[in-house]
């Protein structure tokens, strides 16, 4: 499946919460329920963009959110949700993703697995919904106050999440076809189009936050899944060769020796890999890509290093910073510190200010002093639920 880009709707004033601030910017236990919601998704391996449609004079708030984040600029929506979601999609035209998922910014808990539950389901079909079956007794009430006007049967009636997603081309379209009407979500736009709509497992932690009570809840939840930090440490060397390409981080410089080894010998990222992989005990890089296997011969290490920030997510963790020391009388690394740390920051999915890249020499003493080679050692805080 190709590019998938994730809309998240942002545009809603949240009256029922009865706060000035509308909901998605106010604050989850120390970051904007917006900024959670991005990076659920920023975690996630199989999305490759992410859209926000914002309302009218929020900027400066989006703004604080997002802090940090290379984000395209907000697209600003309309009068209600359907036209934001129109406007999003209009804005995505240039971009033609293969497909995208559409999401309220108000839902921050959104996991790993119901992303890729949808994910999946659209590799069948035009659209796929996460939703829970009802499990309550249904009741119709009839006036105000309401009593109880009849029982309603829940046989088939399921409770409706996001994210919703669709093959990009046909959602598109189903908008376009249903400018001027008011539906409640994507899929019903999507159904009144006639595409078929697949239902996939949701999540009960992926609610809407909506009133005062539902932030209180998400806050309990937000502070649970800060859990336990654990540390990990990395250290590989690999010695100069000839005819090689130098590469450090995933920062290809210019020298007149390059590093041997069975990849492509990014000594530094092997650190920053096994770091991870320490910080979560799933062992080493050579028992997940063993170097007597030649399909990883010249691999770009960016494989090993996604693979572990993989796992990381799949066990519902983040990584909270990686220190890199890189150590060797040359080259220098000072001139390439910042696209070192830009490179990291990208494969990992976290902002650059949380990885720090240094250097340092042996005064001439060892292999390193005698400029035989490079080596480097990280360390990495990870934190579990």
């Amino acid at each position: 499946m190709g590019a998938c880009t994730v809309l998240i709707l942002a545009g809603g004033t949240g009256t029922r919460m009865g706060s000035e601030t509308p909901k998605q910017y106010l604050d989850l236990s120390g970051a904007a329920v917006l900024r959670r919601t991005i990076d659920a998704f920023r975690a996630h391996p199989g999305i490759d963009d992410i859209s926000v449609v914002i309302g009218p004079g929020d900027k400066p708030a989006y703004d604080a959110a997002v802090s940090g984040l290379d984000l395209p600029a907000p697209v600003i929506g309309g009068a209600n949700r359907q036209q934001s979601a129109h406007k999003g999609l209009e804005a995505l035209e240039a971009r033609r993703p293969d497909t995208v998922l559409i999401h309220d910014a108000a839902r921050p808990f959104v996991d790993g697995d119901t992303i890729g539950r949808v994910l999946a389901a659209l590799r069948t079909y035009d659209a796929a919904l996460p939703a829970l079956p009802v499990s309550d007794t249904l009741k119709r009430g009839v006036g105000f106050p309401a009593v109880v006007g009849e029982t309603v049967a829940r046989d088939g009636l399921w409770r409706a999440q996001t994210p919703q997603g669709f093959r990009f081309e046909a959602i598109l379209g189903a908008h376009r076809k249903a400018a001027g009407a008011e539906f409640t979500d994507d899929t019903a736009v999507a159904e009144a189009a006639g595409l078929v709509v697949a239902l996939v497992e949701g999540n009960e932690d992926n609610f809407k936050v909506t009133t005062p009570a539902d932030l209180e809840r998400a806050r309990r939840i937000a502070d649970a899944m800060k859990g336990e930090t654990r540390i990990g440490n990395g250290f590989d060397v690999h010695a100069f060769g000839n005819g090689h390409q130098l590469v450090l981080c995933g920062v290809q410089i210019q020298h007149d020796r390059g590093l041997e080894g069975h990849s492509d010998a990014d000594v530094a990222m092997h650190a920053v890999t096994d770091a991870l992989l320490g910080a979560i005990a799933a062992g080493d890089i050579g028992s997940h890509f063993p170097p007597s296997d030649p399909q990883w011969k010249g691999a770009p290490s960016r494989m090993f290093l996604e693979h572990a920030a993989k796992l990381i997510a799949g066990r519902g963790g983040s990584i909270s910073n990686v220190d890199l020391t890189i150590v060797c009388e040359e080259p220098k690394i000072g001139p390439h510190r910042d696209a070192m740390r830009q490179s990291l920051a990208d494969i990992l999915r976290i902002d650059a200010s949380r990885i720090a890249v240094k250097a340092t020499t042996t005064e001439k003493l060892g292999f390193t002093g005698r400029a035989e080679g490079i080596a480097a050692q990280a360390t990495a805080a990870v934190r579990i639920p």
